[in-house]
């Protein structure tokens, strides 16, 4: 819904807050005089108040806006009335308006990926072929010192490192198009500041509902786990975030600079890969493997960067290895062949024990009695009579086709990893189990089989536990 927001005597004064953004645009040489840009603007507070500040520096700096806006029709009509708001922006400051649109969540569902990056994807390319056709090299994005916060916060929660915990840059590369560059020139002012602006200037804008919706993680930092720690831990959490987010941006890209130069053999160190700093050595090897188009996954880099000579499985068909300078060389799996090592397992009596390469599983043998008691962590019930006398242990193979409970026919394990988000490092590792007929009823950290599930129709259950030696 459109809204105003009333004056409040905490936020900047408005020549002042112009002259605020003017300085940062000039300090952080984010914007040339007679610069063509391309302005985002979705119809919120903050791209409006963008389009407005930029609009009104303009003349003066001689620059040529143009304005852009991607329909992600996730809410409907209220989805056209943002398209509408902003296209009538443009009409009123007698700017070049772009729009265009699409069914994200048909996308995300097609692409596998969650809504908000789908969307994400989708609006960055847009924005980078509008910049193409219209041959402006800059886009100027929205961003402000809020959403850092909230950034800084979504990324550790996910387990981010110093380059994740940076946050968003004052100018950065647009994901789409390496030719294109993004700026963020309302990055260090506050969310309050832009409200303010807005008020002042009567700036029309757009409420977003979905903003409010407790189903992304974004919203739950924003308006739970942030206002929590203002009130009960630090007052002044988003100034100490945003200073953190500066010392770790700085750091980080020292580490960066020093981790080039040394791959690049410009470093005067002397000092051989495995006696570098463990920050350096991880930095190196993810520059090695963003270099051969690799995700660079802490599992695997750690993989990498603990076992030199070790083959590192990537795929059925892909693995990779480090040599003792902290370079990485990519190989076919047939020139590293699948585990071979198996072992069979007679399930005689009612019960038993043994190992498998760093794990022991126990087992037993009972009549079913139709009840489902809750199990604990790590033990699996099967139907016994569906699976046999006899059991083979072994690791993935290139082919292996499984069918998780639920699923109406086999397919990849492959597959069903990569869906599973296994680290690529680890899926070599895992333990499978199969029947003596080779069908596969279980494998570590999956699901079990549909055709070995317990039914109405089952006699005997098999009760499967297993734990990590050691453990």
């Amino acid at each position: 819904m459109l809204a105003r927001y009333g004056k409040n005597r905490d936020t900047l004064r408005v020549s002042e807050f112009l002259q605020h953004v003017e300085k940062e645009i000039q300090t952080r040489k984010l914007l040339s005089r007679g610069q063509k840009i391309l302005v985002a603007v979705s119809g919120g507070v903050d791209s409006m108040v963008l389009l407005h500040t930029l609009h009104s520096l303009a003349e003066a700096n001689r620059w040529l806006l143009s304005v852009a806006h991607f329909n992600h029709r996730l809410r409907g009509r209220a989805s056209d009335a943002d398209e509408k708001l902003v296209r009538s922006a443009a009409k009123k400051l007698r700017l070049n308006f772009f729009g265009d649109s699409a069914d994200v969540k048909v996308f995300a569902k097609r692409s596998k990926l969650s809504i908000e990056m789908a969307a994400r994807k989708l609006r960055h390319e847009f924005l980078a072929r509008i910049a193409r056709e219209q041959k402006i090299l800059l886009i100027a994005l929205a961003h402000h010192a809020d959403d850092q916060v909230e950034l800084f916060f979504l990324r550790l929660l996910r387990g981010a490192g110093t380059e994740g915990l940076t946050g968003m840059r004052w100018r950065s590369t647009s994901p789409a198009d390496k030719t294109v560059s993004l700026v963020r020139p309302l990055l260090g002012f506050m969310k309050l500041e832009l409200l303010g602006f807005a008020a002042e200037n009567k700036i029309r804008f757009r409420d977003d509902a979905t903003n409010a919706s407790e189903d992304f993680l974004r919203n739950r930092v924003r308006n739970e786990l942030l206002p929590l720690l203002q009130k009960k831990y630090s007052p002044q959490i988003t100034k100490s975030v945003l200073r953190t987010m500066d010392i770790i941006g700085a750091e980080s890209d020292f580490m960066t600079l020093l981790a080039a130069r040394i791959r690049g053999g410009k470093s005067e160190t002397g000092r051989s890969f495995e006696t570098l700093p463990v920050a350096i050595q991880r930095r190196i090897l993810r520059q090695e493997l963003v270099a051969v188009r690799l995700m660079p996954e802490f599992e695997l880099v750690e993989q990498l960067r603990l076992a030199e000579g070790k083959a590192v499985s990537i795929d059925s068909n892909l693995c990779v290895v480090r040599d003792a300078n902290g370079k990485i060389q990519m190989r076919q799996n047939s020139e590293m062949e699948f585990s071979a090592g198996e072992s069979k397992l007679r399930l005689r009596g009612r019960a038993g024990q043994m190992k498998f390469v760093g794990l022991k599983f126990s087992w037993s043998r009972t009549a079913s009695d139709g009840s489902r008691a809750r199990i604990p962590r790590h033990t699996e019930l099967f139907d016994a009579d569906v699976i046999g006398s006899e059991i083979i242990l072994r690791h993935w193979r290139a082919g292996d086709r499984f069918q998780p409970i639920g699923m109406k026919s086999p397919v990849k394990l492959q597959d069903l990893f990569v869906n599973a988000k296994i680290p690529a490092a680890r899926r070599r590792e895992l333990v499978l189990a199969t029947t003596a007929a080779g069908t596969i009823f279980w494998v570590e950290g999956l699901r079990i089989s549909e055709v070995f599930k317990l039914t109405p129709q089952t006699k005997r259950l098999l009760r499967w536990e297993w734990t990590k030696i050691g453990g």
